[in-house]
């Protein structure tokens, strides 16, 4: 019988929180697991925002047509393996330090994606991120996956900022009865903006955010965007990171190794060993959990 409400830790990485005196990064961790998301301020440099500018720019005006036009409305979708300078952004240490301050000893990465809403383009359609629903520990309030999301411009709901649902990680939400495929080729294309995924919930709430600053969310949260009304490009960068990998289930370890970004064997020594020290390993013979969508948690288990 699994124990639902309790929050697993890696004995060889200690215990599962150790926040010592540093009361902020408690607060952000509670914000995590109740609401689903936290923002830390002021974790990239200036310097090194405008170096991912000019770089994303670069790559999304040079995307294929194919790629803007299936990606109607997330904009751009770009692996964070376009280019080396994303190395430094996937090992950066600050980031790093906060998921550790917050009681995560083994932070792991796997993938990232540049998204880049151009000017007038539609919502961002509402959805979650994580796919092995059926494993029974993905009722813990604990995150076995989260995304780190790096804007490049100040955001408002004039430009596109993010909109989430706070607690529809860990509770059934009415918008999950409309989610029947997140990422859908119909609904990545705003074929139909009028369908669930891009309505306007009563429960939602804007979460605008300086550049710079690094928002941590649950991959169970729903989550969406506002339109981009801007003149300017409206750029994220979010990377995936499983916060404390030795405590997953043996299939969902296997399931994080499987989508593993490969790093470019042409990346300099350096950028390819900051990536690779932060992928995950796993030798075990489980089988990966392929795309099993969101099932709400069984009645006798209780609501979190």
């Amino acid at each position: 019988m699994y124990d639902y409400g309790a929050i697993p830790h890696c004995k060889e990485h200690g215990s599962a929180l150790n926040f010592g005196q540093d009361e902020m990064f408690k607060e952000k961790y509670k914000q995590l697991i109740d609401d689903g998301f936290c923002i830390i301020e002021d974790v990239l440099s200036e310097q090194f925002l405008n170096r991912c500018r000019k770089e994303t720019d670069r790559l999304c005006q040079s995307a294929p047509e194919e790629n803007r036009n299936r990606f109607q409305s997330q904009g751009s979708m770009l692996s964070a393996m376009s280019h080396p300078i994303f190395a430094e952004l996937i090992a950066w240490q600050k980031s790093i330090d906060a998921l550790k301050s917050m009681g995560f000893k083994n932070p792991t990465f796997t993938d990232g994606y540049i998204i880049s809403k151009p000017p007038h383009s539609p919502k961002l359609f509402w959805h979650y991120d994580w796919f092995a629903w059926d494993d029974p520990t993905v009722y813990y309030p604990k995150p076995q996956q989260v995304f780190l999301m790096y804007y490049l411009i100040d955001t408002t709901t004039h430009n596109g900022c993010l909109r989430t649902i706070p607690g529809s990680h860990l509770r059934h939400n009415p918008l999950h009865n409309h989610l029947h495929n997140p990422h859908a080729q119909e609904i990545s294309m705003a074929e139909d903006t009028n369908r669930p995924e891009f309505s306007t919930r009563p429960d939602e709430v804007d979460v605008p955010i300086k550049a710079g600053d690094l928002l941590i969310g649950d991959a169970r949260l729903l989550h969406a965007s506002h339109a981009n009304q801007s003149n300017q490009r409206r750029t994220v960068i979010t990377l995936w990171f499983q916060p404390d990998f030795c405590i997953l289930p043996e299939r969902i370890k296997a399931q994080m190794v499987a989508k593993t970004q490969t790093v470019p064997s042409n990346w300099p020594v350096t950028a390819k060993k900051m990536v690779a020290d932060l992928h995950p390993r796993y030798n075990g013979q489980a089988e990966p959990y392929g795309r099993i969508l969101y099932k709400p948690k069984p009645r006798h288990i209780g609501q979190t």
